[in-house]
This record gives C-alpha cells, structure tokens and sequence, in this order.
C-alpha cells in the first residue's frame, strides 16, 4: 500500500479522535485538531517528513473560508465598515509592529530589518480561529465583532507589503524595494478592480444558467471554482489568495444564491481548515518550547496583553464602547496564521535565523490554543475590564441558554411555518425555543432578539439544551418524515411524556409517524382543506357547532373524506405563489452607516420599500411607534418586504441612495 494513503489515514485517524476526546470534555475543536498535529508532526511520530509540503492544501481552507466571509460583507457593508477597516485596522498595524520591532532589538541581537518582520508577525491575528469562533458562537453581527473583523481584514492586506519586501531585505537595494511595492500596489487595484467587475456582471449570470440546470453536483462545483479562481488569480499577481476569495464571495453576497453557495462551500471549509490547524500544530517544536518555555511563556503573556491594550486604543478614536473595544482586542490578541508564512519565507531568505522562527512560531500555537476560550470569556472579561450597564444587556454565548424558561414550546426548524407559528406565541406571550441547524437564519433571527438555539434537533444534547424537560409542547415543523423520526425519538428519551406535534406537507407519512411516537400529525394539504370547507359551509348556513364537530371527526378519521378523487388532465403542483413571499432581515448598523444619527422620521425612504416590524438597542425591542431616538452604532433594524426591496432598504439604510 502506497506509504501516503497510510500517512493520510492516520492523520485523520489521529484527528477523528482529538476531535471525539476534546468534544467530551467542552473544549473546542480547534484545539483538537492543534493537538492532533503536534501528536503527527516532528515533535510526536514524525508522520510527515515535510510538514510544510501541505501548506498548500491547507490553505485552501483559508480560502474557502474568507470566501464564505466575503458572503457576509456585500459591497455596501464594507462601504460602512471603511472608517474602522483603514483607521482602527491601520493604526493598530503600525502600532503594535513598531512596538514589537523596538522590543526585538532590546532583547535580541538582530539588524533593523529582521526586528520589523518580527515586529510585523507579531501585529498579524489569525482570521481563521476567529471567524470560524465567532461564527459558530452566533456573534458575527454585532458592534465588537465587527471592530474585530475589520482589523482582521486590514491585516490581511498587510500581508501583501510583508511577502514583497522580505526577498529583497537581504539585497539591502532601496531603489528595488520602492519599485516592487509600487508595482505591488498597481496589480493590487488591478486584480481588485478585474475581481469586482468579474463579480459583479460575470458570475451571477454563472451561477443563473447553473441553477437553471437544477444539477445540485454542477452548483457545488462551480462554487468551489470560483472561489479557486479568485484565489488562483490574486496569488498570481503576487497577492493573498485569501483577498481574492473574499472578493469574489463579497461580490456574490449580494446575489440571490448567496445562502446556497455558502451552505456548499461549508463541508469543504470545514474539512480542509481542520487540516491547516493540524499543520500549524506540526510546526510546534517541543525542543525549542523546552529550551525557551520561560521566554515564551512570558511572551505569550506580553503579547496578548500588549495587543489588547493597543486594539483598545486604536478603537477608542472610532466612537467605540470601552466594553466593545476590549472585547474586540481580547478576540485578536493571538499571533495570525499569516505570521507562520511569514516566517518560513524570512527563514528562507536568511532575514531570521530558524531558532528565532521556531521561536515565533511556538508563540503563535500556544496564543492560538488559548484563543477559543478568550473568545468566549471576552465580553466577561471586557464588562470587568470596563463596567458599562449598556453593554451588559448583550452577551456572548454559543448557545442560547433556556435553562430557566419553563411551560414553553420548543420549535424544531425556523423556517416559513415555524416563523409564523412563533408570532402567533408571542403575540398570545406564549414562550418559546427554538432550534434550527441554518446558521445564517439563527445569526438572522437572533440579531432579531429571537430565542433560537443552533443545532441538529436530532441530538438529544440540542434539546436538554432547550430545555425540552421542562416544556409543554415539541412542535416539528420541517416536512422531511425521516428526521421528524429521529426527533420524536429524541424527545421521548429526554422526557417520555412529552407532546409532540409534527407538521407534513401530506398525509403519506401519517401512519409512520404516529408509530414514531408523535402525539399529532398536521398535514398542510388536507387541513387547508378542511380550513376551505369550514368556510364554505359557514357561508352556506351551518351552524359552526356542526362545523366544528365535523372537523374534529376528519381529524379522528385521519381525514377520511379527503382521500378519493376523480383524475384529470392537470394536476395541481402549488397552492402558493412566489409573488407573494416576504423576507424578514435583520440590518445591524455599523460606525459609517447612513442611518447613524437620523431618526425614523428623517429615513423617510426606508418606509416606501419596506415595512419596519421592530427596532432593537442591546436587549430591549421597540415598536416603530415608541422608536423616537436617533440611532447609534450597533442598533438593529428588523425589516420585512419582497426580497428585492428589502435588499434595497438595506443598502438605503448602510448607504444612503
């Protein structure tokens, strides 16, 4: 058997159960996969002899993963976002290289230019472990986050000056220097100008004749090319191939598809950015870590604290909460996964010597490991660093926590029915919790203030967690009769006399599912049906006594007198109709919105394409009516239309035209 299929099937073997064992004990994933390359890499079994030759494929996960980013930030919201991705982003780049820079040359023997590409390395924070935390916690939305996302993003840029200088610091030519920064700079507006129009005009009619084809295998495809492609493009004009993915999904995000090409790309994401956790692992040498451990331990320590203090002052000049501005710098206070990059191509060149780069990189493993955990702890720590009532209304936590709601009933999928069902509660002020595996409708929904858990309502965990024990009701509102099964049998293990009720499209499934264990079954066509013959037999005359009781004797029946029909020549395929569709979305405003400082009164557009349902400052909702303030950063704005329009209030209320 060839040698690296049994390398590879190790390496994931070894992965499979990091991953198994860190999930028992709450740590998170991210970890497992450090740990599993430290157990692969040259300081457990050597199980590569080249650890760096699979760079390559793991940064691909990068790619896929700045892609799904760009999806987030359509060209209006980064428009927003300018002030803090050229101001907090730049100010602190400079920062906290040149601090670390003049740190290196006190404490170590080493020219000017090696202490700037060291000071640089430590400036850089991982967008990788950040992104992938913060969206799984469900907190990509809010006003830390996104300070903390636009460093990230102009750290990503600043990259690009670092891989174009260091091949030229051992020539020591300034003229060479200047002049490969300046073409550096001209194919960066180049490609950023080819990207933008290419995604703008060319790939959403790509992906029209795609769909058109209705082939799911050809969409994925595509998807996963494109973002390839973009990648592929930047990197062959000397720039990031992370840049060029997130244009390319920035592009896109604007497009009707955008859900779609996320949810592809995600299992791809996953699986490749697993691996490049791993292969930042394999670069930890213990033999270094051990002979330096009292440097790095204390470095580690300086770092973060360092890096947190200079977020915070460089987000304090941008009308930045104290609360947010801390919190943002504990979420970036690591080393970056570019500063490994960094760091083999100036061991390459002679500009680091390779202790000075195994020390680095010991660092950033160790800053990477402890990262998850801050991320979580960061609003805590931040509320405690800079007490501040108004941001004690906000939290960050993976899960919605449902352990004192009681008498509630649990909604499993949040989609057209379950949405509808859950305002019908809560105008009755009905509890409920909701759970939901689409992680863009529960980032939706929850900047929205709903009470939605993310997760598979198949894993009796997902329930415990929505404290299912203490409700009165498991509503199952999605049409698919198999994984409906598996609820039900979910639900009966946490608590065995629970009610569960379960909506179906038909009533095919019926008899299934109430072996499962399902208290009632609602088919949508047969009780709209029944819902029509009420109506008409109301207006014929009957008494609604007699209407009543013959509703209830269908249901008993199983709907009996439904079943039968003549056939014809057409058959009904839909019994609704697409114009009719509203969205609901939820609009966060950034620092350089338009809407900042206006009140509803002065947006007077925003109410001729759209209807507001709520508006939301922290934890409290407000009805349109009693809104009357101006709005600050960080407010949320929960707006409903047709698809098209409501895409159009956004960039009205991000942009202004």
């Amino acid at each position: 058997m060839d040698n690296s299929f049994v390398q590879i099937v190790l390496l994931m073997l070894i992965a499979v159960v990091s991953v198994a064992v860190f999930k028992r004990i709450h740590l998170p994933p991210i970890l497992a996969y450090l740990f599993a390359g430290i157990i692969a890499g040259p300081s457990g079994i050597s199980l590569f002899a080249h650890p760096e030759d699979m760079h390559l494929l793991a940064e691909i996960g990068i790619v896929f993963l700045l892609f799904s980013l760009g999806l987030e930030f359509s060209l209006p919201k980064l428009l927003a976002m300018r002030s803090l991705v050229f101001g907090a982003g730049l100010m602190q780049m400079l920062t906290t290289t040149v601090l670390g820079c003049v740190v290196v040359l006190l404490v170590t023997e080493v020219s000017v230019s090696a202490a700037i590409v060291m000071g640089g390395m430590l400036a850089l924070s991982s967008t990788a472990i950040v992104i992938k935390q913060v969206t799984e916690m469900g907190i990509l939305n809010n006003v830390r986050t996104q300070l903390a996302v636009s460093i990230l993003l102009f750290q990503d840029m600043a990259v690009v000056p670092f891989l174009i200088v260091i091949p030229l610091l051992s020539g020591g030519d300034s003229s060479s220097l200047a002049w490969a920064l300046s073409l550096a700079l001209i194919k960066g507006v180049v490609v950023v100008a080819v990207l933008m129009s290419v995604g703008k005009w060319l790939l959403p009619w790509v992906f029209r004749e795609v769909a058109r084809t209705r082939t799911d295998e050809l969409f994925v495809l595509t998807t996963i090319l494109v973002a390839l492609l973009a990648g592929g493009l930047t990197y062959a004009f000397g720039l990031s191939m992370a840049l060029g993915a997130f244009l390319a999904g920035m592009m896109l995000g604007e497009s009707q598809y955008k859900y779609q090409l996320e949810a592809d790309i995600r299992p791809f994401r996953d699986i490749l950015m697993g691996l490049f956790f791993a292969t930042v692992g394999m670069q930890l040498e213990m033999s270094v870590l051990f002979e330096y451990w009292y440097w790095m331990v204390l470095g580690v320590a300086l770092l973060m604290v360092t890096k947190v203090v200079l977020v915070r002052i460089s987000a304090s000049l941008f009308a930045i909460s104290n609360v947010d501005a801390w919190s943002a710098g504990i979420k970036l206070c690591q080393v970056g996964e570019f500063s490994f990059v960094i760091a083999a191509l100036a061991n390459t060149h002679g500009v680091i010597t390779p202790t000075q780069s195994s020390v680095i990189v010991c660092i950033g493993v160790i800053s990477m490991a402890l990262t998850p955990f801050l991320i979580e702890k960061s609003l805590g720590i931040a509320q405690w660093l800079a007490p501040d009532r108004r941001a004690l209304e906000g939290q960050e936590q993976a899960i919605f926590e449902a352990e004192d709601v009681s008498q509630h009933v649990v909604i499993c999928g949040f989609g057209r029915v379950g949405q509808s069902v859950a305002r019908m509660l809560d105008m009755e002020d009905v509890d409920y919790v909701v759970v939901d595996v689409d992680p863009i409708r529960v980032h939706e929904s929850r900047s929205a203030g709903e009470p939605v858990i993310f997760g598979d309502a198949t894993q009796k965990d997902i329930l415990l967690n929505a404290s299912v024990v203490n409700a009165k009701l498991v509503l199952i509102t999605f049409s698919d009769a198999e994984k409906a099964k598996l609820v039900i049998d979910a639900a009966r293990q946490c608590r065995e006399d629970i009610d569960v009720m379960v909506r179906t499209h038909r009533d095919a499934e019926l008899d299934a599912l109430y072996k499962a264990g399902a208290s009632q079954v609602v088919p949508e066509l047969q009780e709209g049906s029944l819902m029509l013959i009420s109506q008409v037999m109301h207006y014929a005359g009957i008494p609604m006594s007699r209407i009543l009781k013959r509703v209830r004797e269908e249901r008993k029946g199983r709907y009996d007198h439904l079943h039968g029909f003549y056939p014809g020549e057409t058959t009904e395929i839909s019994y609704g109709t697409m114009d009719k569709l509203e969205f609901i979305h939820a609009v966060v405003l950034g620092a350089d919105a338009f809407a900042i400082g206006r009140t509803i009164s002065e947006l007077e557009k925003l109410t001729d394409k759209v209807k507001i349902k709520s508006l939301r400052r922290g934890a409290v909702d407000y009805e349109p009516e009693q809104w009357s303030q101006v709005f600050d950063p960080g407010d949320v704005i929960v707006i409903a239309g047709k698809p098209r329009r409501v895409e159009r209030a956004e960039r009205y209320l991000l942009e202004g035209d």
